[in-house]
């Protein structure tokens, strides 16, 4: 995983952004302030209502209401940077993927989009005006790490290499784990996982996004105090200790402790 802390820019096709859709934006914010010791902001109504994250003022996540007509649940969602978001749409559609929001400018901030990949994984787009994304990654409260869990594994990497342009490295080839990631060794940015053996029957791919913290244990504690819940306990990986959890309107997301050096 990276350890990147802050940055003025994504690079092309890595993850800049992530937001929340919640059905309960009140309730979210004071969750993942508390939690995270994030503070928020409305962008204003002519962003209809959209809110800000920063981790010591600078800009780490986003989030938006869930009204109920999609369908959709609450979710987090990550976004890929691209330098064309109409371009990059059209290179989704013509390499398998389903476009859900055509490239749709928002200000000055820059050009947003929405399409699924050949799994049915939603990711987002965005292409930078005065908005450059998340500021801040790595670092505790942050986001550190996103991982595509897909059934399409195969479909799924090639999209990403047509249509974001990534350098893919192969980090596990067995049937037990197939993982590629973007980027190599201490510059990889994500990772795509073989996750058809184990997703639960009617959990769909998704992208899920890891946000580091200096105790996972600690941070589940504070999830459930502040009336989230356990997802999956606590373990210890290579990668550190890792846990998932829900936040109080049950998006997911997931917990990394930076291993023992």
């Amino acid at each position: 995983m990276s350890q990147l802390t802050n940055r003025e820019e994504a690079p092309n096709g890595a993850p800049c952004w992530i937001d929340l859709f919640t059905s309960d934006p009140d309730k979210s914010r004071t969750f993942y302030e508390q939690l995270f010791g994030w503070t928020s902001e409305d962008a204003g109504e002519e962003y209809g209502g959209y809110i800000n994250f920063q981790k010591d003022g600078i800009l780490v996540a986003g989030g938006m209401r869930n009204d109920g007509q999609s369908g959709t649940p609450d979710v987090w969602s990550v976004y890929l940077a691209t330098e064309d978001a109409k371009a990059t749409v059209d290179a989704a559609a013509a390499n398998g993927g389903q476009v859900l929001l055509p490239a749709m400018d928002v200000g000055e901030l820059g050009t947003m989009a929405m399409v699924a990949d050949p799994g049915g994984a939603a990711i987002g787009i965005w292409q930078p005006g005065l908005h450059r994304g998340f500021g801040i990654l790595g670092e505790p409260g942050s986001p550190a790490w996103f991982e595509l869990l897909t059934r399409d594994y195969d479909a799924s990497v090639e999209f990403y290499r047509q249509v974001f342009h990534w350098d893919t490295h192969v980090a596990g080839d067995t049937p037990e784990f197939r993982y590629t990631t973007l980027g190599g060794g201490e510059s990889q940015l994500a990772g795509i996982m073989d996750a058809s053996g184990f997703l639960p029957e009617g959990v769909p791919a998704h992208w899920a996004v890891y946000f580091r913290v200096e105790d996972t244990d600690a941070a589940l504690a504070k999830v459930v105090e502040l009336g989230g819940s356990i997802a999956r306990p606590a373990e210890d990986t290579p990668y550190g200790r890792l846990a998932e959890a829900a936040d109080p309107t049950g998006a997911h997301f997931k917990l990394i402790q930076a291993p023992a050096s």
